[in-house]
């Protein structure tokens, strides 16, 4: 949401950070049998590194060229899981991930409660940080950036240094849910790399209703109890989210959130300054 919602900037490339965390996560968890937290921590860790040089690059560009540029990367690391088999297991991925006992040999990340609180805590984390993020001076240049980045650029920011991080900092987030899905299911595959996944991501965020932090995750609930329910009846469930999908676009650009915003009167989306406001008091 920070890139989509705050930056404009639609990636195709999540999948890179989601199959990167996994892998990483598969490779830590089984053979430097670290504890679950602090082998998840070292797989986001790997995923921030990686993402930097990804990020550099790709933010020379905006528009149709980003989004073409981190699909190109995604699809890079999808090959790359075939040229290296020996390490990634190729088209078999890599089975058997155990999930360790946490710190002083507490066992209770390995059962499904445990875990699921694990999970949870990490998602409200993420969402608090993000929060922080889009409140302090950081989140009022991305809303500049957002709103007119040539005036941004004029008041001397340097758009393209924030745009960076923002992209490593998505990428972190996607390397911690693609960590946490890997100790989850005890596989990781080539399929967490593919294009598809990043789809889905942006569909999530499009749909939930960008710029509002919270629309996201609703996005994403939304997303996987329709698709759990569809598949069960037909299989063209597809075609039918597709359509769904269509229909926010047009009728409902603005996600989910808003309108249930605008239907109960609930607390609207996390305000954020302008970088020009901040300008012009501070040379009054």
């Amino acid at each position: 949401d920070l890139l989509v919602g705050y930056c404009r900037l639609y990636s195709f490339g999540h999948a890179a950070a989601y199959g990167l965390g996994a892998y990483s996560a598969a490779l830590i968890l089984t053979q430097l049998q670290l504890p679950l937290p602090a082998g998840i921590a070292l797989a986001v860790l790997v995923t921030v590194v990686a993402a930097v040089p990804i990020a550099w690059i790709c933010t020379r560009s905006t528009g149709v060229s980003f989004a073409m540029l981190t699909l190109a990367f995604a699809q890079l690391g999808y090959a790359m899981l075939f040229r290296f088999r020996d390490i990634t297991g190729g088209s078999d991925g890599i089975v058997g991930i155990p999930r360790p006992a946490g710190p002083f040999g507490m066992s209770w990340f390995q059962g499904k409660t445990g875990y699921y609180y694990l999970v949870l805590g990490c998602l409200l984390g993420a969402y608090l940080l993000c929060r922080a993020i889009v409140r302090s001076p950081f989140g009022a240049v991305l809303a500049g950036i957002r709103e007119n980045e040539a005036k941004t650029i004029a008041l001397g920011y340097n758009t393209r240094a924030y745009k960076t991080a923002t992209v490593v900092l998505a990428y972190g987030f996607g390397g911690l849910a693609g960590a946490l899905y890997a100790a989850f299911a005890g596989f990781a595959s080539p399929e967490l790399f593919f294009w598809l996944v990043s789809g889905r991501v942006l569909i999530m965020v499009v749909v939930g209703g960008a710029g509002t932090l919270i629309g996201p995750i609703l996005g994403g609930v939304f997303f996987v109890f329709l698709e759990h329910e569809l598949s069960q009846v037909t299989d063209l469930w597809p075609l039918i989210f597709g359509s769904i999908f269509m229909a926010f676009v047009l009728f409902a650009p603005e996600g989910i959130w808003r309108l249930l915003t605008i239907r109960f009167k609930a607390v609207p989306d996390v305000p954020t300054a302008d970088p020009s406001k901040k300008k012009s008091d501070a040379a009054a």
